[in-house]
């Protein structure tokens, strides 16, 4: 089953006094990246999520934010108080500036509460005293229900993906059978080719040794034939058939495969040696490209 790297969930949830709402997504990525914004003074919460988000998703950049509030209490609210110590601290500096200010004849705005609430470390969200492990339970009995939301998602995209390059893979099949029925077609053109080649070298052949003269026309016939690239377009067709049949991640193996299948259409059109067979290549690189778009984004 192919999944996609690309997907989202959202959930709200309540217990233990309190409610939350969850909001997953993920986008490619060449390993497993989690990027988690979850309260702080809810003891042990993260890693928690942390290893559960692991154990079910392989690969991708993957974004979790949950929010948390008190039942009855405004959104944002929970845990809030003032740090008097710091709160302290910046209104004498406000005094100092203030001072400063006017003894050089300035006049500055006044200072609002919401301008001294701005300031990092005033406004403390520190956890308060109470027991919140029967919270971080309440959470993570939550939390297999927004990633079976999550992968549906995933595995839904990922079932469109395997379609597209199914059909990609089928394009590339039909232009193997044109280039292998266009690389026998041009096998006479190959031959009388290889026959004026031949005739070149034996025309400048003084000096030259049997050995040398066997090395080059062996060079001669290897850079026309295009046998083998067509054998290996062949296999790595099948290979990634195989690969979109496997129910297991098969992301990296099949970017490496594209890898070896856009070498093969290169080989082709370098030894080509012919209009239709160029042709074939370039479409074959450009089918090939298009895929290996879609492959980035399979886990």
């Amino acid at each position: 089953m192919t999944i996609s790297m690309t997907g989202f969930a959202a959930a709200k949830g309540q217990g233990a006094g309190h409610s939350w709402t969850w909001d997953i997504r993920s986008v490619n990525g060449k390993g497993l990246d989690l990027r988690l914004r979850v309260p702080d003074w809810i003891d042990g919460l993260e890693l928690a999520l942390r290893t559960e988000i692991t154990k079910a998703i392989g690969r991708g950049n993957v974004s979790l934010s949950l929010k948390v509030q008190r039942d009855g209490m405004a959104d944002g609210a929970e845990g809030l108080r003032v740090n008097a110590p710091a709160l302290a601290q910046v209104l004498r500096a406000l005094g100092t500036i203030e001072q400063a200010a006017m003894e050089q004849g300035v006049t500055l705005a006044q200072a609002t509460a919401a301008d001294v609430l701005a300031v990092r470390g005033v406004l403390d969200t520190a956890a308060t005293d109470e027991d919140t492990a029967p919270l971080r339970l309440a959470i993570m009995a939550d939390l297999p229900a927004l990633l079976a939301a999550f992968t549906a998602m995933r595995a839904a995209e990922g079932a469109a993906l395997n379609a597209v390059i199914a059909a990609q893979l089928d394009q590339i099949a039909t232009l193997h059978a044109e280039a292998t029925a266009a690389a026998a077609a041009r096998r006479d053109h190959a031959a009388a080719a290889l026959r004026d080649a031949v005739a070149k070298l034996l025309a400048q052949a003084d000096g030259i040794d049997d050995a040398r003269l066997a090395q080059e026309l062996a060079l001669l016939a290897v850079k026309q034939d295009v046998t083998e690239e067509l054998d290996r377009l062949s296999a790595h067709i099948a290979a990634a058939r195989a690969l979109l049949a496997d129910p297991a991640p098969m992301g990296r193996k099949f970017d490496f495969l594209v890898q070896e299948f856009m070498r093969e259409a290169n080989t082709l059109c370098a030894k080509s040696q012919s209009r239709t067979l160029t042709r074939i290549g370039l479409d074959l690189k450009t089918v090939i490209d298009q895929m290996r778009e879609q492959v980035q984004n399979v886990e």
